[in-house]
């Protein structure tokens, strides 16, 4: 007992790091990562608390102060970005819009990675027929131009927040379905699937157990991507007046209402925009630090 306690640190020593240790140093010295993460948990916040954040109601009309300019422009701290062509707060109504952006980018991204995993891992894992099936139904949407088939199927069912976040997740699985079935191909071959599977394993267990958490790295990529790809089409909805319809509050409605003034106000239009790039940068970036910090040592 006496021998134990200096031994003890000298096997601390020699073992190196810990997984959570490494996994922590990868994170602080990640920078896309830290940014992207930033910008999405504050945005995320200010969506949340945007009842205690707005300082005006982002319904409200007032004619008498429309089109009152930014303060970086002239204007009062009353509005700080000023008011658009109905008077209402923009930056309440950009505040209310971050709601609008976050909530389709996630529920449409989390219908289609359900649907796009489940189909990727049953063709990559079973083959055959299954994966007959599952490459001819990607064949299928990947012949389908995405904005064009939203356009038309919005127009037909009309426009609003529960119309816009159920087309983009039945479009959008096509990736999730490609990427899964590739990497579930890769996975199914290595030897602890096989041992799992020697012992008894149900198909259930194999798959949940010993697949999907050496996918789970390209999983996260698929999700950000499509999350942020989500959000830029309900802008381009919205732009065109078959997305959010107002008066709720949606960055890409506020670039459509703007736009007629564009050449005499650009910043009707180019705070939404700005806002809306930064937004897509920063899940990008995130989505790809994730992959990187959750890779294996041998990625840089």
């Amino acid at each position: 007992m006496a021998l134990q306690e200096p031994i003890d640190p000298l096997l601390e020593e020699i073992s190196g790091p810990t997984p959570r240790q490494i996994l922590r140093k990868r994170v602080q010295g990640h920078m896309g990562l830290l940014f992207g993460a930033g910008v999405v948990l504050v945005l995320l916040v200010i969506a949340i608390l945007a009842p205690v954040l707005a300082p005006h109601d982002p319904y409200l009309q007032d004619l008498a102060n429309r089109m009152v300019k930014p303060v970086f422009m002239g204007g009062t701290w009353e509005h700080p970005l000023g008011t658009d062509h109905l008077g209402r707060d923009y930056l309440s109504r950009l505040i209310y819009g971050a709601r609008v952006s976050l909530l389709i980018g996630s529920v449409a991204a989390l219908i289609s990675g359900v649907i796009g995993t489940a189909m990727g891992v049953a063709a990559g894992y079973f083959g055959g027929r299954v994966d007959a099936v599952v490459t001819f139904l990607i064949n299928v949407r990947l012949a389908m131009p995405v904005v064009l088939v939203a356009l038309a199927v919005v127009a037909i069912l009309g426009g609003s927040l529960q119309v816009v976040i159920a087309v983009l997740g039945l479009l959008l699985w096509d990736r999730f379905a490609v990427v899964m079935r590739a990497s579930t191909l890769q996975v199914r071959r290595r030897e602890y699937v096989s041992a799992a599977q020697a012992i008894g394993a149900s198909t259930p267990r194999v798959i949940l157990s010993e697949i999907m958490p050496n996918i789970v790295n390209n999983l996260i990529v698929i999700v950000t991507l499509e999350m942020a790809h989500a959000i830029l089409l309900e802008a381009a909805l919205s732009f065109l007046g078959l997305g959010v319809q107002p008066p709720t509050p949606s960055w890409g409605l506020m670039v459509s209402e703007g736009k007629n003034m564009m050449l005499f106000e650009p910043w009707l239009v180019l705070i939404p925009g700005v806002v809306l790039f930064v937004l897509v940068l920063a899940i990008n970036l995130m989505g790809d630090g994730l992959r990187d910090v959750t890779a294996p040592d041998s990625r840089s």
